[in-house]
């Protein structure tokens, strides 16, 4: 059994959960629920695994850091609003959550 880290968020916009897998080329989906996403994502990995696996270098060896709630006074907090850390080996990247 091959195992895969999913990065979820959840869309300030829609509310929905968003998930992907990162350097998985095409392997991202929504759902309402984290059950339902976590089918989703299952589907859509299986299917793009029949045209073969990833190239091994798009693949990022992804590795759980940690999630931290920061606050801020309100003039600042609005520049980094709903920003999620994503730690990925030794780099860490930012991205809209």
């Amino acid at each position: 059994m091959k195992i895969y880290t999913a990065v979820v968020e959840r869309s300030p916009e829609t509310g929905l959960f968003v998930g992907f897998i990162p350097g998985f080329p095409g392997a991202h989906t929504q759902a309402e629920s984290l059950d339902e996403l976590n089918a989703n994502l299952r589907e859509v990995v299986s299917m793009l695994l029949e045209d073969g696996e990833p190239n091994k270098g798009c693949l990022v060896r992804f590795s759980f850091g940690a999630i931290q709630q920061i606050d801020l006074p309100r003039a600042c907090a609005d520049v980094v609003c709903n920003s999620l850390l994503i730690v990925n080996g030794r780099n860490a990247v930012w991205a809209a959550a």
